[in-house]
C-alpha cells in the first residue's frame, strides 16, 4: 500500500512559477514509476508528465514540453513538478499517481495509487 499527499498548488498568475510535490508512504516508492495527471472541470484526466522509477526514462505531453519539469528524490520519497511559465489552459486539480512497475506508462488505468489532488489556478 503506497499513500500520496501532492501539495504546492495555487493560484497563480499567467507566466509565473509553480512547484507541486508528492510525499509517498514506504520504501517501495524508489521502485515504481510515478506521473502527474491533470483534470480540468468538465475533461477528462489527463497524462502531463511521468518518469520512471530512476529517472531516466521522462515523457511529457506535448502543451507543456519545455515548461514543466518532473523530478524525483527517492531518498525522500519525494516526487516533483516544476511549473513555469504556466498559462491559464494549465488551471486543473493536480494529482500525483504511482504504478507498481519500474516502467513508465501514460493512461490512468495503468497507475494503481494516486494522491488527493491539489488545484492549480492560472489567472490571465
Amino acid at each position: 500500500q503506497v499513500q500520496l499527499a501532492e501539495s504546492g498548488g495555487g493560484l497563480v498568475q499567467a507566466g509565473g512559477s509553480l512547484r507541486l510535490s508528492c510525499a509517498a508512504s514506504g520504501r517501495a516508492f524508489r521502485s515504481y514509476a510515478m506521473a502527474w495527471f491533470r483534470q480540468a472541470p468538465g475533461k477528462e484526466r489527463e497524462f502531463v508528465v511521468g518518469t520512471s522509477s530512476n529517472g531516466a526514462n521522462k515523457d511529457y505531453v506535448d502543451s507543456v514540453k519545455g515548461r514543466f519539469t518532473i523530478s524525483r528524490d527517492n531518498a525522500k520519497n519525494t516526487g516533483y513538478l516544476q511549473m513555469d511559465r504556466v498559462k491559464p489552459e494549465d488551471t486543473a486539480v493536480y494529482y500525483c499517481a504511482v504504478r507498481t512497475s519500474p516502467n513508465l506508462r501514460n493512461q490512468p488505468s495503468e497507475y494503481d495509487y494516486w494522491g488527493q489532488g491539489t488545484q492549480v489556478t492560472v489567472s490571465s
